[in-house]
């Protein structure tokens, strides 16, 4: 029985070989590693962005905008994100504004907003420069807090690491909650307002282009 038994556990032995040889075990290691990195991928993204939308989870990316990017890649996605929902929100404010009440220069710029920016730039040339400067110099401050410096060793067009998209420092009412619960609600709704905004400042422009009249009539 002995004598009959070996060849059978030789042969079992060298089938487990075969089978834990690294060129074997390879494909199953490999799709391992993808899928973890895949993982941490996510949760790195997720953590990155912050808050998201309800109904719609903290990440959601249907489209696969967001598919093997870094994580400082995404961070330049959302302060993009942020940065331009708060330009739109003021933008739609002063879209409606300037369209109801307009007593500079007289008084005599009326009509829909897009076609007053001409009509300042036909009447006071000079008026946008200050305004130019003001933006330039907000946009420098915001350059140096966020970004990394190519002069002194960052990466081109890299965010810096430990900083928060968004979080320029400017809270000159003290409305920033301390509660990290309020805090979070208070950036999902700014982000939602913002994305909202992005779409109603495409709205009103693209209604004046076709109909002619302003959004408050």
């Amino acid at each position: 029985a002995c004598t009959s038994a070996a060849p059978s556990t030789v042969g079992t032995r060298a089938r487990l070989s075969k089978a834990i040889t690294p060129q074997a075990v390879r494909p199953q290691f490999n799709n391992a590693m993808r899928k973890v990195v895949r993982d941490v991928s996510r949760k790195a993204a997720e953590d990155t962005l912050g808050p998201g939308t309800a109904p719609l989870g903290k990440f959601w990316d249907p489209a696969g905008f967001t598919k093997g990017l870094s994580p400082n890649e995404l961070k330049k996605y959302r302060e993009a994100e942020i940065t331009h929902g708060r330009v739109s929100m003021l933008g739609v404010l002063g879209f409606l504004t300037q369209e109801a009440f307009h007593p500079l220069f007289g008084g005599n710029i009326d009509g829909p907003a897009i076609k007053q920016f001409d009509e300042i730039t036909r009447m006071a040339p000079t008026f946008w420069y200050p305004v130019l400067l003001a933006i330039a110099v907000a946009e420098l401050g915001r350059a140096r807090l966020g970004w990394q410096d190519p002069t002194s060793g960052g990466a081109m067009f890299s965010l810096r690491d430990e900083y928060e998209p968004g979080n320029i420092g400017f809270d000159p009412l003290n409305l920033k909650p301390s509660n990290p619960t309020d805090l979070a609600s208070i950036k999902n709704k700014e982000l939602n307002n913002g994305r909202l905004a992005m779409l109603a400042l495409a709205g009103f422009v693209a209604q004046e282009l076709v109909n002619g009249k302003p959004i408050l009539g």
